[in-house]
């Protein structure tokens, strides 16, 4: 399997279940993880490695301080990010995916503050049925992964 490059971005995750279970979904994909800081909890919190098991070792991981500094490594790679947000307008499966593209997702609690919604290059949304509000954030990155490395051909 080829990823070609496509990335993982969790802006200051909270709840470290979740974080570990996506820590193991891109282990099993071979995609790399970008965890924008501040997070919600210890990143060595035992929750993050009983969710994430023996898979965290195989994950590439890296940390960065604050948006700002994700920022200006962003922007010294050139690639586009992605934004998964309840408040796009685009489905993720009319989306067409990029090999470089940064799948980015937001703070179980609050998504993502305006300025980052804003600096997205792409944003799309998982429709689902009236009133309800939105999925659980391991569950939405599996299904957007998922079909960015279909696109890619990335399988």
């Amino acid at each position: 399997m080829t990823t070609k490059d496509l990335r993982i971005a969790l802006y200051q995750p909270d709840i470290p279940g979740n974080t570990g279970t996506i820590l193991r979904l891109a282990a099993c994909l071979g995609l790399p993880v970008d965890i924008i800081e501040p997070a919600g909890f210890d990143l060595s919190d035992r929750n993050l490695k009983r969710s994430g098991m023996d898979y965290i070792a195989a994950v590439t991981l890296t940390r960065h301080l604050n948006w700002e500094r994700f920022e200006a490594w962003r922007a010294d790679t050139g690639r586009r990010l992605v934004l998964a947000s309840t408040k796009a307008a685009e489905p993720y499966t009319r989306f067409r995916f990029r090999p470089d593209d940064i799948l980015l997702f937001g703070r179980e609690s609050a998504g993502v503050p305006d300025h980052v919604h804003e600096r997205a290059d792409g944003r799309i949304l998982i429709p689902m049925a009236p009133g309800q509000r939105s999925l659980n954030i391991a569950m939405a990155t599996a299904m957007i992964a998922g079909e960015a490395l279909r696109q890619i051909d990335g399988f």
